[in-house]
């Protein structure tokens, strides 16, 4: 049995534009030869709907999207996701199978996402229905448990619909579960994921199909737009490609910058260049998506800056092929400062001024966005947003935080990943030890410990949930663990002003993790 699989980059809330590229990839020549044609989950509306799932506006275009594909699918075969209204059920996050221009089943999805549930009724999960002398199950990823637990009868083939985000922390968990699947149930398995950026959330892709065997027959690249048609019955496997965790997150993150400005019609980036790591890899980020003609820094020293400070970032500009202005911070700091004595009195410096500088530059990024239709690039990194080492209204604006979801060793490790066949990162950016140069000789690291230790009491607390006890069992000294999450604790409220971030963590800050304020 040949089978046609599509990976594509849904538009949300778009159903009339993703009828148009469904109607033209079930007429291409692939698609005709082949008996059955799957698209990924969420097919005619896109994901996350979030309340919008609950209109009946959206329903009703879902609903004649779905009556057009069938008006026109000319005796073909296909499966297509969408919000569904079920008769005496309700909403349903469901898999439509057509054939001979009529719906030949619905598949309704059983294990729903905490965010699905506010919105969508408990479906029946897999079902198994007969095709072309084949026992063919067809589910939801998050479904296919149901197979494993013997629930429904032996099927030939199982198609999985889905539409995974990427984690980089586990990048094959998906492939592993499938490899068991077919290895428990001896069955071929068609995996088809959607691909693309939908605001924080990025969509792998990485489709693939497996013989009974669990040899794999074809596979789809990841966050690209592929299609392949596949015959079931081949006897030739492909090797199983799996690039390292590192490039993944490279190819997601770029993809996701691309898709939030596409998508949301915007053209230029904006970002303040400080000749740090951080900067210096959101800007790399940014021209790789977006182009260098549409990526533009702003340097802004103040009277701590180093000089190589400045010079670090006009030689990232120059090696990007992105356009700078300098606009030193210092006069507007030293009107505030003096605009503000009245009021402060005689009181001694302290981190006030430090972030009157911060916010500085905050507002020339935000007033170089605003004039020129800009959006802002926040470049905060996960490390940071978790011990809230950030000024509020300063370091904290932008609208798009890119690498949010880094810590700040892994910023380092991608930064080096990027700079491996040549340098485009300057060595100075990623050696030299960071600093806000907000005062005279100041370092992250008189306010924050070691980020290499640092970042491995986060990983424990945020990432594998442990407790300050089993966080101590694993070796780090217990006040500096205590110190770390309460911290964590007590920035919460600080992170819920955060701009919304790239997710590619299992536990993202905002969408996965919320903390209690008070």
């Amino acid at each position: 049995m040949k089978i046609h699989i599509v990976q594509h980059d849904i538009r949300t809330l778009r159903p009339e534009e993703n009828l148009q590229w469904i109607e033209n990839e079930l007429a291409s020549a692939a698609s005709r030869e082949a008996l059955l044609t799957v698209f990924p989950a969420c097919t005619v509306c896109g994901a996350p709907l979030f309340a919008a799932a609950g209109y009946t506006d959206v329903q009703k275009q879902a609903q004649a999207v779905l009556q057009e594909l069938i008006a026109r699918s000319e005796h073909r075969a296909f499966l297509v996701g969408m919000p569904l209204q079920m008769q005496d059920k309700g909403l349903c996050n469901a898999i439509v199978f057509v054939q001979n221009c009529a719906i030949r089943g619905v598949v309704t999805k059983k294990y729903l996402t905490v965010d699905e549930q506010k919105y969508f009724v408990r479906g029946e999960g897999v079902q198994v229905i007969d095709f072309h002398d084949q026992r063919i199950a067809i589910g939801f990823y998050e479904d296919l448990k149901e197979l494993s637990k013997g629930y429904l009868e032996q099927p030939d083939l199982i198609v999985c619909c889905g539409g995974q985000v990427f984690d980089y922390r586990r990048p094959y968990r998906t492939r592993y579960r499938m490899n068991k699947i077919v290895e428990t149930l001896n069955a071929g398995l068609i995996y088809v994921n959607r691909t693309g950026g939908e605001g924080s959330f990025l969509y792998g892709g990485g489709s693939l199909a497996m013989n009974a065997a669990g040899g794999v027959l074809c596979q789809l690249p990841y966050f690209e737009e592929a299609c392949e048609t596949v015959d079931m019955q081949q006897i030739e496997t492909i090797e199983d490609s799996k690039p390292e965790a590192v490039e993944l997150v490279y190819r997601a993150l770029v993809c996701g910058l691309h898709d939030y400005f596409h998508k949301n019609g915007l053209r230029d980036a904006v970002l303040g260049l400080s000749g740090g790591i951080d900067s210096a890899l959101v800007a790399t980020l940014a021209v790789d998506a977006l182009g260098a003609d549409h990526v533009h820094g702003i340097l802004m020293p103040s009277q701590y800056s180093t000089d190589h400070s400045v010079g670090d970032a006009i030689e990232l500009a120059g090696n990007l092929g992105m356009s700078y202005h300098i606009v030193p911070i210092k006069p507007v700091f030293d009107v505030l400062r003096e605009t503000m004595r009245p009021v402060f009195g005689d009181r001694a410096e302290d981190v006030t001024e430090e972030n009157m500088q911060a916010r500085i530059r905050g507002t020339i990024v935000m007033s170089y966005a605003n004039k020129f239709g800009a959006l802002a690039l926040n470049t905060t990194n996960r490390s940071e947003a978790a011990m809230g080492y950030g000024t509020l209204y300063g370091d904290s604006c932008g609208a798009l935080a890119v690498i949010g979801d880094l810590y700040k060793t892994e910023v380092y490790e991608l930064s080096e990943w990027i700079n491996r066949d040549g340098v485009r990162i300057p060595r100075n950016s990623i050696t030299k030890a960071p600093s806000a140069e907000l005062r005279p000789g100041q370092k992250d690291s008189d306010s924050l410990p070691d980020y290499g230790v640092l970042d491995g009491v986060l990983n424990c607390y945020l990432d594998e949930g442990m407790c300050e006890d089993e966080i101590v069992e694993e070796g780090y000294d217990r006040e500096l663990v205590r110190s770390v999450v309460l911290k964590v604790k007590r920035n919460e409220w600080k992170r819920l002003q955060f701009a919304p971030q790239l997710k590619v963590s299992p536990m993202s800050f905002g969408l996965d993790r919320r903390w209690p304020v008070s």
